[in-house]
């Protein structure tokens, strides 16, 4: 063949992946949600903004190591578009939504197949309903003239730190603490340096935080939105039945989280929602235990919380089991007692109703199960006292909550005491604890508030000592699949 002709062909083919990659059919958007959602949310957000101001928007950066990307909660919820170092735009005064995106890079695209970007502006426009689409380099440009008009004086983006993979924005705040600490890093949030950057290249604009009225926005989970937790709670439940199925002494922690991670990941979902939370015995009286290293033995109690991230939604369910699958006689009297007590929350739970009036509701009949427990111990029949004295307590409280809010974190905030309205989605999760024994008892359920009442999502996931004995008379996974041994 002839040397130039040789080169020729090379050259069209570095000059043409885009035509072959298209022929694959491949989209990277995901069709959960449609573009009519996400402008949606916008126009909800657009009444948070006057014709004085802007809302900008920053998307996650590119992930170190050979990690996928994943968006940040806030930027997905508004667009869609899951393209590292994208910006979105809110201008109040038009209300005209614009993306601004990296511009293709070919050699990434060999590599790694079609990736949106600038220079597919219609196809963007259509998929996330935005008004227009230009290449990152514009974005200054396009600020410099609002400076210049005068007419734009207020610059809304959010100022709490961005959840990305795995994160809520209480351990989101927590890790800029840590990076604060420590004198030899000190680095700040990556939100503090993009407002400090906005400051120093236009001092014409005040700076204000987005970050309250997304909240309320994500407060309220649209039906679709619900359809998503739903899954990841159902996969939640299956991965710890499996979990159930598969325990027995001398099983180590990290067998049931890889248990676990086959049915997520089998499944769809994308990530984790957080680290597994597998504690055998006394480890589970740490509550965010999560170092799964120790091999379970007969006679211990097991506490297991763990959920996926399905389409940037997460869950948070919990279940406990004796690692024998047998319920022992101290086990059946803490958790039996627990048990009641935990169903008499999940039996007032309503909408119309606060969470103070709930909580007074379920003490009255947590009162009536301490008053008939009988208990082996004075240790346990203190720390049952002091389980119902102590939620007797919170419910004096006109500002308590019965949980945490679930959605696109697993800690999803949002400030909301008022009655509970239909979209709500929460968990609950009291503990018991008998500190002598280093015991600690605790269950963890998905409610969605309805119009007409309460949906607890998880509930298929057995939690009476019967359903719980049961299940683990299956067989399980790594029974079917035994370790590797040494030798092999």
């Amino acid at each position: 063949m002839n040397v130039n002709y040789r080169w020729l062909l090379v050259l069209l083919f570095l000059c043409a992946p885009i035509s072959i990659t298209a022929q694959v059919g491949f989209s990277p958007f995901r069709p959960d949600f449609p573009p009519e959602e996400f402008a949606a949310r916008r126009a909800k957000l657009f009444q948070s903004l006057d014709a004085t101001s802007i809302a900008l928007v920053q998307g996650a950066p590119s992930p170190p190591g050979y990690t996928r990307f994943r968006q940040s909660n806030d930027f997905y919820y508004l667009c869609g578009i899951e393209l590292p170092h994208a910006y979105l735009l809110l201008d109040g005064a038009s209300k005209r939504t614009m993306l601004y995106l990296p511009h293709r890079n070919p050699g990434r695209e060999r590599g790694e197949g079609k990736l949106l970007s600038a220079e597919d502006a219609d196809e963007v426009k259509k998929l996330s309903g935005v008004d227009d689409v230009f290449g990152i380099d514009l974005l200054a440009e396009h600020l410099a003239r609002y400076a210049r008009g005068g007419f734009i004086r207020t610059i809304f983006t959010p100022f709490s730190p961005a959840e990305g993979t795995a994160m809520s924005r209480d351990l989101a705040v927590r890790v800029i603490g840590d990076y604060a600490a420590d004198p030899f890093d000190g680095r700040g949030s990556r939100e503090g340096e993009f407002i400090q950057l906005i400051r120093m290249r236009f001092p014409q604009f005040g700076i204000s935080d987005l970050t309250p009225p997304l909240d309320q926005l994500r407060l309220i989970k649209s039906p679709r939105e619900i359809t998503m937790i739903e899954k990841a709670t159902r996969l939640s439940g299956l991965a710890l039945m499996e979990a159930m199925r598969s325990t027995v002494p001398d099983t180590y922690e990290y067998e049931l989280d890889a248990v676990a991670k086959y049915i997520f990941y089998r499944d769809g979902a994308q990530g984790d929602a957080y680290y597994s939370l597998i504690a055998s015995g006394q480890n589970a009286f740490w509550p965010h235990y999560n170092a799964g290293q120790r091999k379970m033995l007969d006679g211990d109690f097991l506490l297991m919380d763990y959920a996926p991230d399905v389409g940037y939604y997460m869950a948070d369910v919990t279940r406990m089991w004796p690692v024998n699958g047998k319920f022992s006689p101290w086990q059946r009297e803490l958790y039996g007692f627990y048990l009641t007590c935990y169903r008499a929350i999940l039996n007032h739970i309503r909408p119309g109703a606060t969470a103070q009036v709930i909580k007074q509701e379920a003490v009255r009949d947590m009162e009536s199960a301490l008053a008939s427990a009988k208990f082996s111990k004075p240790e346990y029949e203190r720390a049952a006292r002091e389980f119902v004295t102590s939620y007797k307590q919170s419910a004096t409280n006109p500002q308590t909550s019965l949980g945490h809010w679930v959605g696109m974190a697993t800690h999803d905030d949002g400030r909301d005491t008022g009655p509970l309205r239909a979209g709500m989605v929460f968990t609950i999760e009291p503990a018991l604890v008998v500190p002598e024994e280093k015991i600690y008892v605790r269950l963890e359920d998905m409610i969605v508030i309805t119009e007409s009442g309460a949906r607890i999502i998880s509930d298929f996931v057995p939690m009476d000592i019967a359903g719980i004995e049961k299940v683990m008379t299956e067989e399980g996974m790594l029974q079917k699949y035994p370790r590797m041994k040494a030798s092999d």
